[in-house]
């Protein structure tokens, strides 16, 4: 799916969840060093339950973000 794509699916999914009053975190690749299987503005939804959309990484940190995000829903910051 071409990144452009992939963004509008996760905004549309923002929106959706905004209408029903459900929390979510959105974490965005802005820099990286070395080789990187994604490019800075990839992008990775956590949604409260724990369901995700898009993805930052080849897999190895999916994760370990989706973790951030759920703390960052659960605390509100």
């Amino acid at each position: 799916m071409k990144h452009w794509q992939e963004t509008g699916k996760i905004l549309d999914r923002v929106a959706s969840l905004g209408r029903e009053g459900r929390s979510s975190a959105l974490a965005t690749v802005t820099g990286i060093e070395g080789s990187a299987y994604r490019r800075p503005g990839a992008k990775l939804l956590i949604e409260g339950d724990g369901a995700v959309l898009g993805g930052v990484s080849g897999g190895c940190l999916e994760e370990d973000v989706r973790q951030v995000g759920l703390q960052v829903i659960r605390d509100g910051c």
